[in-house]
């Protein structure tokens, strides 16, 4: 039987005042649609679905669900479903803020968390609601939970608090000594200098505000396309249960290194689970979760993303092979929209499906093809390429069908160290200086200012301030703000930034290709 797509759009613009906050603060205001469900084959219920999923609901999990996302549709297939969700750890809330895994992980935004439904949970349920529970869904647990402004990051960039221990802990639980000092210069939410939570207290943390990965395409963040690591030579890192080798893509900062770490540190840190999760939960995590494909899978202006040759769609990802690295000349990354290229003449007047169809595949051309000169980038451009090496997009973004990085992909773009990174006084900044004896930070010399230290939050050392783990890019509309900061509003924004940070020199109509292949992935 055909898919059956039903939609019903509902409006709200809501702002409420807090009746207990004197300084009278406003809840966002914000526009929203409910899902698109795709009924297929019976997987899915044919009538509307709700666009938020909450935590201890019964009702299963189907093959596949739509909703509406930036332009388009975004899809997520569930390849094993439906999913019985009653009991379910997934969906369950185990700990004691009521959360559950879909919490913060919500099909309508590819299995990650938008800014958007952040604002929407909030209109409908307020700081009650467990989205904003104090532990990370708030600027600090200090500050008065009942108001908005408490909640701002993730309200309006749909950030989490999350406190790393300083100094780091090794993955045996055994302090690392850091090759840096610490200091705080800016704590606009006032966690990093909290006499609790904050960096001199009984337990130090350094608290940085981060988006949520998406619970999907895992196959790809897990995959090993290398029995090494290319950037340094040496040996990949094994799991200290399995000995198997891990990817080293799996979070911001790898803090863990494998599925089971991921889901046993979010239960306990993220759900305030208050005992050891048991293996049956989170092997029922795992497999779940490993199941889920999400993607792209229609556009207004280009119809389904599958048509004319097309590949786009979370089928063909389900379906593709992980962790292949993409060659430009014999297997281009995002030659899913290729086809495009070669489109039929239009036969009479305007076809503005035929070109934004093209001005896909004109991005997914310049994403693989246009070369620039890649600078000061920490994690490539000290790792024997050269400074700068000249190069494209698909340097770093080289995985066919996700845009994540073959090798361990944690690199300094430099979305959060200055000079680079997007203002963002709403952040906090800190000053890392290098030991003497250590080796500095192999761009920005002794001294870093950071938003977010990242992968030198786990390692301790200087040449890793400000590296960010790359993520998968599919489904991108469905979850903006972007950059692990929420720096980047829109992928415009996106495109913005790059074009600046490398002096790319694009043109109106190439930032226009490439927002657009942004947009159907």
């Amino acid at each position: 039987m055909p898919s059956v797509l039903r939609r019903v759009a509902l409006c709200l613009t809501l702002v409420v005042t807090s009746c207990d906050d004197p300084a009278a603060t406003e809840r966002p205001a914000t526009t929203y649609a409910n899902a698109l469900v795709d009924a297929d084959g019976g997987a899915a219920p044919a009538h509307e679905s709700k666009r938020i999923w909450r935590a201890g609901g019964a009702e299963p999990f189907p093959r596949s669900l739509s909703y509406p996302a930036g332009t388009g549709t975004i899809t997520t297939l569930n390849v094993a479903g439906p999913t019985p969700t009653d009991g379910h750890p997934f969906f369950t809330p185990l700990g004691a803020n009521g959360r559950a895994c879909i919490t913060c992980h919500q099909p309508a935004d590819g299995m990650s968390l938008s800014a958007r439904t952040a604002a929407q949970i909030w209109e409908e349920s307020g700081a009650d609601d467990p989205l904003f529970a104090a532990i990370d869904g708030s600027n600090c647990p200090s500050l008065p939970q009942s108001r908005a402004s408490s909640h701002s990051l993730v309200l309006e960039k749909g950030l989490f608090r999350i406190p790393r221990p300083w100094p780091p802990l090794a993955a045996d639980g055994e302090p690392i000594e850091p090759e840096f000092t610490l200091e705080v210069v800016r704590d606009p939410t006032g966690c990093n200098l909290d006499r609790r939570h904050g960096l001199y207290s009984a337990r130090p943390m350094v608290s940085v505000y981060r988006r949520p990965r998406p619970a999907a395409n895992l196959k790809y963040v897990t995959g090993i396309g290398f029995s090494f690591d290319p950037k340094n030579g040496l040996p990949l890192v094994l799991d200290r249960e399995t000995g198997e080798p891990t990817s080293g893509n799996l979070l911001s900062d790898v803090r863990e290194r494998t599925l089971r770490g991921q889901a046993r540190d979010a239960l306990l840190a993220h759900i305030e689970l208050h005992a050891e999760p048991s293996a049956a939960q989170l092997d029922a995590i795992i497999a779940f979760e490993t199941q889920l494909f999400t993607a792209q899978s229609s556009d207004p202006r280009a119809g389904d993303l599958t048509s004319d040759g097309a590949l786009g769609g979370p089928e063909a990802l389900a379906q593709a092979p992980a962790a292949r690295l993409q060659s430009a000349a014999m297997n281009p990354i995002w030659g899913e929209f290729t086809p495009w290229a070669n489109l039929p003449a239009a036969t009479s007047g305007m076809d503005p499906t035929r070109e934004f169809r093209e001005s896909v595949a004109r991005g997914a051309k310049l994403f693989a093809t246009r070369w620039f000169l890649v600078s000061d980038s920490a994690g490539i451009t000290d790792t024997g390429f050269g400074n700068p090496v000249r190069n494209s997009c698909a340097f770093c973004h080289n995985m066919l069908h996700s845009g994540m990085d073959v090798a361990p992909g944690q690199v300094d773009l430099g979305t959060t160290n200055l000079p680079h990174a997007n203002e963002q006084p709403d952040l906090p900044l800190f000053r890392l200086t290098c030991h003497l004896d250590a080796e500095p930070h192999p761009h920005l010399g002794r001294v870093v200012y950071t938003h977010d230290p990242g992968y030198a939050l786990t390692t301790g050392k200087c040449i890793d301030i400000g590296k960010i783990t790359a993520q998968n890019m599919r489904g991108l509309s469905g979850r903006a703000p972007y950059f692990v900061n929420g720096s980047a509003k829109t992928l415009a924004d996106v495109v913005t930034y790059y074009d600046e940070r490398y002096t790319l020199e694009l043109t109106d109509q190439e930032k226009m290709d490439l927002q657009h292949l942004l947009e159907v992935l």
